[in-house]
């Protein structure tokens, strides 16, 4: 399938989310994740291969459960990025509140900037959008698709509340100036590194390359490092995005990298099937392991 062919796809699948009535835009993005989940076996392959690994305990019908649940969580942040335009000032709290802002705050109080660790797990493109909107705008580190056409269509999604995108090529100078400033930057920290990015921390028991690039940029700024995410809570049909108390940079590479991705452990287990379980988090394994995929 040609570039420009996907994109037409993803435009009309954008626009029809967009400018459908909230219940059918609801329905169609779940239509479409769905859809996503059939014509993309490996991902759920991914997330069976993931939760065996990684929660050797569960039975076969609640790896079940959370998978399906994880392409809901997909289904949501469809819908989210695609009715951003329709996202205001005066309509963004009928759709997320705020826990924890006062942890953010006191965060920015330093005046050397605030690192915010988050992941792909809740709604990870609203919680920077509505944040913006509710707050302040922020720096977020992104990876651009690789097909441009959809890329630029996504991003110019994005950046619409106010935020600036830094791209992954270019992320250690435009990261650090802008903590410089005092400003927030969010990074995504859940995802497999090589071994040439990171370190191999114990994650759900089990070895995982992380990226050290983050408590890398905490070193050389002395910004904060809060942990953020927007979860979907079902009980209010609505998001929460809750921010957590510093964590303490010791400067040891591998022991802070571990303290981060302990704490998203803990939280990832009060919300399982709000994580992204069909990315391959496993896929490097430390010398001598076999590759679990």
């Amino acid at each position: 399938m040609t570039e420009k062919i996907q994109y037409a796809l993803a435009y009309a699948l954008v626009q029809l989310m967009q400018w459908l009535p909230l219940s059918l835009a609801k329905q169609f993005s779940e239509l479409a994740a769905r859809a996503l989940d059939l014509a993309i076996p490996k991902l759920r392959r991914a997330a069976e291969t993931n939760l065996t690994f990684a929660m050797p305990d569960l039975t076969t019908d609640q790896r079940s459960k959370l998978i399906n649940g994880t392409f809901r969580s997909v289904a949501r942040t469809l819908l989210a990025l695609a009715r951003a335009p329709r996202i205001t000032p005066a309509n963004v709290n009928q759709l997320i509140s705020y826990e924890g802002l006062e942890h953010y705050q006191a965060a920015k109080k330093s005046g050397k900037g605030v690192l915010v660790a988050t992941a792909h797990l809740g709604n990870w493109e609203l919680s920077a959008y509505t944040h913006a909107l509710m707050t302040e705008s922020m720096h977020v580190m992104v990876r651009p698709l690789d097909n441009p056409l959809i890329d630029a269509l996504i991003e110019g999604r994005r950046a619409l509340s106010g935020n600036h995108l830094i791209y992954k090529k270019d992320a250690a100078r435009n990261v650090l100036k802008a903590l410089r400033a005092n400003s927030a930057v969010g990074i995504l920290i859940d995802q497999n590194a090589f071994t040439t990015e990171g370190v191999f921390i114990d994650f759900f028991g089990k070895k995982a390359s992380a990226n050290s690039a983050f408590v890398k940029f905490a070193y050389h700024s002395g910004a904060k490092v809060i942990p953020g995410f927007a979860f979907w809570i079902e009980k209010t049909q609505r998001y929460l995005l809750r921010f957590y108390p510093e964590i303490p940079m010791t400067g040891d590479v591998a022991e802070d990298t571990q303290r981060i991705h302990t704490f998203l452990e803990q939280v990832i287990r009060q919300y399982p099937d709000q994580w992204m379980w069909i990315h391959r988090r496993w896929k490097t394994r430390p010398p001598g392991e076999p590759p679990i995929y």
